[in-house]
């Protein structure tokens, strides 16, 4: 099975959860991704592609696949900050 994702990267859980508060208010993710997101993909709202198994650091790959397709996680923390991952597909 494979993953579609999209993610925003940030340096703390303090503000992961502050991104969580504007979506839930009905900011859209692609739109908070450009904002604040640190990771390069941010500039295309934060979609990773279709990836599988093995292909990202554990903690997020796990929320990925656990999460259902158009839900946003609880912040996730790895290695490189805190993501909020939105699943967009799965196959």
């Amino acid at each position: 099975m494979e993953v579609r994702a999209s993610h925003i990267l940030v340096g703390s859980e303090a503000e992961a959860v502050a991104i969580q508060k504007k979506l839930a208010a009905g900011e859209k993710f692609e739109d908070l991704a450009r904002k604040y997101s640190t990771c390069p993909s941010g500039k295309s709202g934060g979609d990773l592609g279709f990836f599988g198994p093995g292909m990202m650091v554990k903690e997020f790959e796990v929320a990925a696949f656990a999460c259902p397709v158009g839900q946003v996680s609880k912040p996730v923390k790895t290695e490189f900050g805190y993501h909020l991952i939105k699943t967009t597909g799965k196959k």
